[in-house]
């Protein structure tokens, strides 16, 4: 099974605020943000967003004289000792967060030996996460979760993954065709959401978003109940603007 690579914005995000990391992470004593646009080729105003971004994570943090030094996230992802449960730990933060900021149940997921596999996820009393009334792993054609990761497989990744997961009808809504199912995976674009429209579950709306890091594919899903189906594409756009920082994390 091949992937395919398509980079989005939140991949060229990551690529750029590795590279002001990397720069940062060279200076021990600090180095400001003129010297790191000068070293990274990263413009004033971009370079201006990450370092925002990366004060947010903990990534890197400002001393007394305005310069730049590592933070102590990067100092808990660098180290060997204990690394799963900090990148668990950050990853957990990143989500509590984006879960308050888009009013939404969020998820974590990644495709791991050819099963979806949902790894993290934050919800609330107000932000309930969706009712696992059927398995995801069997459920990806159904899904928001399922049919992101399937995209960021190649052809024959899908049909693997349908011949082994034959489609059912979850709700009068759900796709069973094959090749209608395979059509739609394959005209998907990269950069927008994908959404499910009561296709799982009577009464809840999804959407999710690419977050390949390396070799594994991954997304970033969130659900609503129908009664806010109104705010799902304010809430999926907010969701691929705010991948950068998870993606990021992963690739540490």
């Amino acid at each position: 099974m091949a992937l395919r690579h398509e980079p989005t914005a939140s991949y060229h995000s990551v690529q750029d605020a590795l590279r002001v990391l990397e720069t940062v992470a060279q200076r021990s004593t600090g180095i400001n943000e003129t010297e790191i646009a000068r070293d990274t080729g990263v413009g004033t105003e971009r370079l201006t967003t990450l370092l925002r971004m990366l004060r947010r994570e903990a990534y890197v943090e400002q001393i007394a004289d305005g310069a730049y030094v590592t933070g102590t996230a990067f100092a808990r992802l660098g180290s060997a000792d204990g690394h799963r449960q900090a990148l668990r730990d950050t990853l957990q933060r990143t989500l509590d967060r984006l879960r308050d900021s888009v009013g939404a149940a969020v998820y974590l997921s990644r495709y791991v030996d050819g099963e979806v596999r949902v790894t993290q996820y934050a919800d609330s009393p107000a932000t309930p996460k969706v009712n696992e009334w059927v398995d995801f792993r069997f459920s990806a054609h159904a899904t928001a979760v399922g049919k992101s990761l399937l995209t960021q497989l190649d052809h024959e990744g899908r049909r693997d993954h349908l011949a082994r997961h034959r489609p059912a009808r979850l709700t009068s809504r759900t796709i069973t065709s094959d090749r209608l199912l395979l059509s739609k995976l394959a005209a998907q674009p990269p950069t927008v959401p994908v959404l499910d429209l009561q296709e799982y579950a009577v009464g809840t709306v999804c959407a999710a978003v690419p977050l390949t890091a390396g070799s594994t594919a991954g997304c970033l899903a969130l659900s609503l109940p129908l009664e806010h189906a109104h705010r799902l594409r304010r809430a999926a756009d907010a969701l691929n603007r705010n991948a950068a920082p998870l993606l990021l994390s992963l690739a540490i």
